[in-house]
């Protein structure tokens, strides 16, 4: 998204607003992104709805104190986030099914819950987006894959690419590949900090202050990230040129290889996997 593309959106509603809703609402806020008809929100608490409630353009509904929040918020709403804990899910289903207009399209960020879950417990005039964004949304450069309903139309799935894109790149899945694309950009993030983790432990055991190493292991990932991001080359073009024959970079790179990182990240991806499909089985 740019100011050069300015974003229109219908009244959207959030329900549950932990950090991954609350990374899209400040990607909502921005100029040049127009939500007509406004963002509502629901949590538990009351102080939290107050800290919501603060922002431009947001209307927010606790339910510890107002039993019907849930039912205010999806009122007249288009796009109808579900950003509560999975377990949470079926019940909130029940709860709103008979308050979403037909024509709503409602978009899961619950981790493991099936569109065939959503699709169960809502009326057949609304129509189901399954969505997987990753933290860094936090500061607009999500990751976010996107998988359409049995009832979606492709206005539909352009209508929740265009939420997500406020808050960094989308990529639309067939929903059996959205549990593998989580193991990649899902947990990517995790996988990065803890390369950064030991990267920073190497350079202190070479006798390095906490504080030099942070330095100097945090700049250099950020520094080749926006590298790889700015030349648009592929990444081992970029090692290649780092690498030079016969070279201490080499003699590394060489240990690595014969670690067999690749297959580790096979092995770690496939356990994520896994364990992502346990989750979708209610394990």
């Amino acid at each position: 998204m740019s100011a050069a593309d300015p974003v229109r959106l219908p009244a959207i509603a959030f329900l549950g607003a932990g950090s991954m809703a609350r990374a899209i609402i400040a990607g909502l806020l921005q100029p040049g992104v127009a939500v007509d008809g406004g963002i509502r929100t629901t949590n538990r608490t009351a102080e939290k709805a107050a800290e919501l409630a603060g922002l431009d353009g947001v209307t927010a509904y606790a339910t510890e104190t107002d039993v019907a929040a849930n039912h205010a918020a999806v009122a007249g709403a288009a796009l109808v986030v579900v950003a509560v804990k999975p377990a949470m899910v079926p019940d909130l289903l029940r709860e709103i099914a008979d308050s979403l207009e037909p024509g709503t399209v409602v978009v899961s960020v619950a981790a493991g819950v099936t569109v065939e879950t959503f699709e169960s417990l809502l009326p057949d005039s609304v129509a189901v987006i399954r969505s997987m964004p990753n933290t860094p949304a936090v500061v607009g450069r999500a990751v976010t894959g996107v998988s359409a309903g049995t009832r979606s139309s492709p206005a539909d799935l352009a209508l929740a690419v265009s939420l997500f894109e406020t808050v960094g790149q989308v990529l639309v899945v067939p929903e059996s590949q959205l549990d593998a694309l989580s193991t990649i950009s899902g947990s990517g993030p995790a996988y990065v900090f803890y390369l950064i983790e030991q990267l920073t432990a190497a350079a202190v055991d070479k006798g390095f202050t906490p504080e030099q190493a942070a330095v100097m292991v945090q700049g250099t990932f950020r520094g080749a990230s926006e590298l790889l991001a700015s030349t648009g080359d592929d990444p081992a073009e970029l090692r290649r040129r780092v690498t030079s024959p016969k070279g201490t970079t080499e003699r590394a790179i060489a240990v690595l290889e014969a670690s067999d990182l690749k297959q580790t990240f096979d092995r770690a991806t496939d356990a994520a996997l896994a364990r992502a499909r346990e989750l979708a089985a209610g394990a």
